[in-house]
Formats: C-alpha cells, sequence, structure tokens
C-alpha cells in the first residue's frame, strides 16, 4: 500500500499583518512619490548624482528614488523620508527599515 502524501498548504497569517498598510494607503503614496520626482526639489536631489547609502557617484540619471522608512512598514512619500540612492543599494534594501540596513551596511565598513 502507497500512501500518498498530502501537501500541506501554507498557513494563513493575515490576520496577523495588522501593522501591514491597507493596499489603498501604498497605492496613493505611490501617488505622491511620483508627483514628487517631478519637482525641482528632486531635480536638486539628485544634481550631484551620488548614491545616499553608498556615496558612489553614479551619475543623476541611474538614481532611484528609495523610502527610508519603507512604504510597506508604514512609511510615507514626504520629503524627509525619500532619499536618491543607487539601484543597487534600493534593490538591496528592500523593505529594510532603517535601523536592519545600518546594520547590513556596518558588515561590509568594519572589514
Amino acid at each position: 500500500m502507497s500512501r500518498k502524501r498530502r501537501r500541506e498548504k501554507p498557513m494563513d497569517f493575515g490576520w496577523m499583518d495588522f501593522d501591514a498598510p491597507d493596499e489603498r494607503i501604498i497605492r496613493a503614496e505611490r501617488d505622491k512619490a511620483r508627483a514628487l520626482r517631478k519637482t525641482r526639489w528632486w531635480q536638486q536631489k539628485t544634481a550631484d548624482g551620488r548614491c545616499s547609502y553608498c556615496h558612489r557617484e553614479v551619475g543623476f540619471d541611474n538614481l532611484t528614488m528609495d523610502h527610508v522608512l519603507p512604504l510597506s512598514r508604514g512609511g510615507r512619500s514626504t520629503k524627509e523620508n525619500i532619499v536618491a540612492c543607487c539601484a543597487e543599494c534600493n534593490k538591496l534594501k528592500r523593505s529594510m527599515m532603517p535601523i536592519a540596513w545600518d546594520e547590513y551596511c556596518e558588515q561590509f565598513q568594519e572589514k
């Protein structure tokens, strides 16, 4: 007799994400970020072409907009929460909180 293993469904812990912002809020914040990208403020922020995280000069065309406190963690699209960074740093940071990102970066500075 062969027993077929039943595939277990991944547990849904959606009810535990009480801190997660609503999708409508995230969409609205992304729209605000797009509007900020068209302002003089963003042009001045990216003018030097330098990444806010790794401080490499990548050129203003290669800078992306990053939320220091990620939208998925309750951050907002405000001038205080947005920095210009290179695509590489933005991809590495993803939805890390500022303290986790700082700890991650310190690993490389100590070496």
